[in-house]
């Protein structure tokens, strides 16, 4: 099974060298929107797509996969929010465990329905921690999930539930405060959690300036997502990469 997208995160992590991808959520952008921020990535040198959604209720997956591999050639990794949500064309996929909740179908029930799929697609395939943190307001992938978020003042429990996720063989941990996030995961548990695990965190939810994603770099993050701020503003996209990169030596 291939894994180079994932020994290129490990490694980015071994030489404290900071990633940004861009979440695109197939259901939110039209065509042009998806090509003027393809355009923007490329010039601002994002290292991932991540392509999904908690909801993706139109039949454009394909396609947003599809355009993004004939403009470029950044890495898609999908980011699904059900077992429906997988394509060939992309070249990774963050199987998702949420291991902050305790809804057992997402524990590792649409794991079984999908296996098989998943085992035939050809995807590379990264076992992920995912942990929902709460953001301030109730999000679209608290509610589909049926879970609670983890408490944002809650360090102990995120870095014991992130401890848990890597000794269960989990091989990223996934920190996320949802799409609309109010407020951003606090750098105080993105430290602790980064303090107490030696794989690869990925942060995501809540960030809107660059100021922003690279202070979650300085407190331990290895890549940082941003969606819903890049859509608002794709001209953000220049400007995060800007400050995610410019920690790299």
């Amino acid at each position: 099974m291939k894994q180079d997208i994932y020994k290129g995160i490990c490694n980015g992590k071994a030489t404290a060298h900071k990633a940004f991808a861009v979440l695109v959520d197939p259901d939110k952008l039209d065509e042009i929107s998806l090509l003027n921020t393809i355009a923007l990535a490329v010039e601002a040198k994002v290292d991932y797509f991540f392509v999904g959604g908690s909801l993706v209720v139109t039949d454009t997956l394909d396609k947003v996969v599809s355009a993004i591999k004939e403009k470029c050639n950044i890495p898609v990794i999908l980011f699904p929010g059900s077992p429906d949500q997988i394509t060939p064309k992309a070249d990774a996929l963050l199987y998702l465990s949420l291991i902050s909740g305790r809804n057992p179908e997402l524990l590792i029930g649409q794991h079984v329905i999908s296996a098989p799929f998943v085992r035939q697609s050809g995807l590379e395939i990264m076992p992920v921690g995912y942990m929902l943190v709460d953001g301030g307001t109730p999000t679209t992938v608290s509610y589909i999930s049926n879970t609670n978020p983890i408490p944002a003042n809650k360090n102990d429990i995120a870095s014991c539930t992130a401890m848990a996720g890597e000794m269960l063989g989990l091989k990223l941990i996934y920190m996320d405060a949802g799409s609309g996030a109010q407020k951003a995961i606090p750098t105080a548990m993105i430290t602790q959690v980064a303090k107490y695990i030696s794989i690869p965190l990925i942060v995501g939810g809540g960030i809107t300036t660059a100021d922003k994603a690279k202070e979650n770099c300085l407190a331990g993050a290895d890549v940082i997502v941003v969606g819903n701020a890049v859509e608002k503003d794709p001209n953000l996209i220049k400007e995060i990469a800007a400050a995610i990169h410019s920690l790299n030596k």
